[in-house]
């Protein structure tokens, strides 16, 4: 055994304790099908949001984890539940009285209100699809419609029919009295109007496979379960889909954590082994609400991604999947850095640290150098002093700062640079309130800037620093009010940087000219 695998083997990092609990699966034979499956689900009701995109990610954490202790081939694969029927009009979308003439048709039976795809599921799985590929995933798309349609669900819809009664004695167990009345797992899609209905079966024949039932004008139909004439209700076809793709791996967000049990038995009952399967907690907007693909609330890959890297975003998911997150826009500055200061440990860490470092898992082991120099919240207080309005001003100060720096030696933070100008202007920039000094901090103010304006010294973060304390010790206690100060007074922000490093970034003549304006009081007509 290698001793990458050996290390693998007792790792403590979540995906590695995730596929060590799918390797037992296969302790005593490899799998009949040749490979092990993980599977993410995605219900294109909505507009792909970025807790679909993580389910992705973490799914393939989990996989890369497996590949490195088991020789067993592995497949990832994004089932879009795209047969369900449109029970709501999303509020993010155009052509709402379009769409609500289309109620209860399968999603990929309602136009798409954009008017680029055959129909709206079409044009939320192709976003997906387009959210997937960005990242570089290696996944098969699969479709609830193409599967139903095909015949490929066929077996497992026949063994459904076959086993109705046991499958329903399941569910009912679940349902409310008033709901038990009307629940069927079968939802047959009516030959005329194309709507799937929500409506009890008169008789499911267990030998011809078919379902008879009343639609809402009384008029009886028998249709097949077979072929996409019948699609089952989503807690059972969790189960189905399960035991006709014989699934290995599934995690989904908490709300079906209480169904787990429900999906199990009924993959059981279908012929299926069910799967090991992992609940995460749920991203949160800026209010702790739950983000939702019919609002559109929080923060979108797209909006992500315009801030700051992928990578970052990639930190983000791999951060405590079992704790609820808030995820609003001023989640990212942290993020870029957190996931720089792990990529610049990673090379002096041994091998179990970097196992547990996250950026082992976002990068399948493979992981790069960072080349970011200045924090992303440096560059974020450079953005404010010097009222930048593109990234080549903020090269100005690095190259004076690091003169070896460029735009090809440093993409990292070349990038960052692009990113934080934008991220200010939208964010900061609209947020800021300075305030006058106290005559305690104007006192401190003036002898920095005396301090400052002596200065002939190398520029070093470490020697301005010590400027800046010797100058707060005399006068503050504690001592972070001083740099409280430093960032209300200066900055307009209720924190910052390390305040030696952004005089060596920012220019000490220029931190003297900000000291002047900020007495003159300029900044508080801003």
């Amino acid at each position: 055994m290698s001793d990458l695998r050996e290390a693998a083997m007792t790792s403590k990092a979540w995906p590695f304790e995730e596929a060590r609990r799918v390797l037992k699966r296969y302790q005593k034979a490899p799998p009949e099908k040749g490979y092990v499956l993980f599977e993410t689900g995605y219900g294109p009701s909505g507009l792909p949001h970025i807790g679909t995109f993580g389910e992705v990610l973490r799914t393939t954490m989990v996989r890369r984890a497996f590949e490195q202790i088991s020789d067993i081939p592995t497949r990832l694969i994004c089932f879009s539940d795209d047969l369900d029927g449109m029970r709501k009009v999303p509020g993010n979308v155009p052509h709402q009285d379009m769409l609500a003439e289309h109620m209860h048709k399968p999603l990929t039976s309602v136009p798409d209100p954009f008017g680029t795809h055959d129909s709206f599921g079409d044009h939320n799985n192709a976003m997906l699809r387009r959210f997937l590929d960005t990242f570089g995933f290696d996944y098969e798309f699969y479709s609830a419609r193409e599967y139903y349609k095909s015949g490929q669900f066929d077996e497992v819809l026949c063994r459904a029919a076959e086993r109705y009664d046991e499958v329903m004695k399941v569910m009912l167990k679940s349902l409310r009295e008033e709901r038990r009345q009307t629940y069927s797992i079968f939802l047959p899609i009516h030959p005329d109007t194309g709507r799937v209905l929500y409506v009890p079966m008169k008789h499911v024949d267990a030998k011809t496979h078919t379902v008879t039932f009343d639609d809402d004008d009384g008029r009886e139909w028998t249709l097949p379960v077979t072929g996409g004439h019948v699609k089952l209700q989503w807690k059972p076809d969790f189960g189905a889909r399960w035991a006709a793709l014989d699934v290995d791996f599934e995690m989904y967000g908490k709300e079906h954590a209480t169904n787990t049990a429900i999906y199990d038995r009924i993959c059981e009952i279908l012929g299926g082994r069910k799967p090991e399967h992992f609940s995460y907690e749920l991203f949160l907007d800026e209010n702790g609400q739950k983000i939702s693909k019919s609002s559109g609330n929080g923060i979108s890959i797209d909006e992500w991604l315009t801030y700051a890297s992928t990578e970052s975003l990639s930190y983000f998911m791999y951060q405590k999947p079992k704790t609820a997150k808030r995820m609003y826009f001023d989640v990212i500055p942290k993020a870029v850095d957190e996931y720089h200061q792990q990529l610049r440990a990673y090379p002096d860490q041994d091998l179990k640290a970097q196992l547990n470092n996250p950026v082992w898992h976002i990068h399948g082991g493979v992981v790069p150098e960072s080349t970011l120099i200045v924090p992303f919240a440096m560059l974020l207080n450079l953005a404010s002093v010097s009222a930048a309005r593109d990234k080549e001003q903020l090269w100005g100060f690095i190259q004076r700062y690091a003169p070896d720096a460029s735009a090809a030696s440093h993409p990292d933070l070349d990038a960052a640079a692009g990113y934080a100008v934008r991220y200010f202007n939208d964010f900061v920039k609209p947020t800021r309130v300075f305030r006058a000094p106290s005559e305690i901090e104007r006192e401190a103010l003036l002898d920095l800037r005396a301090q400052l304006a002596a200065y002939d010294g190398r520029i070093d973060d470490e020697a301005l620093q010590s400027i800046v304390y010797a100058v707060g010790r005399e006068r503050f206690d504690p001592l972070r009010s001083w740099f409280t100060a430093l960032y209300e007074v200066l900055l307009g922000a209720s924190q910052g940087p390390r305040f030696g490093g952004f005089i060596a970034l920012y220019g000490v003549d220029e931190t003297v000219a900000l000291i002047d304006r900020a007495l003159a009081g300029e900044f508080l007509t801003l």
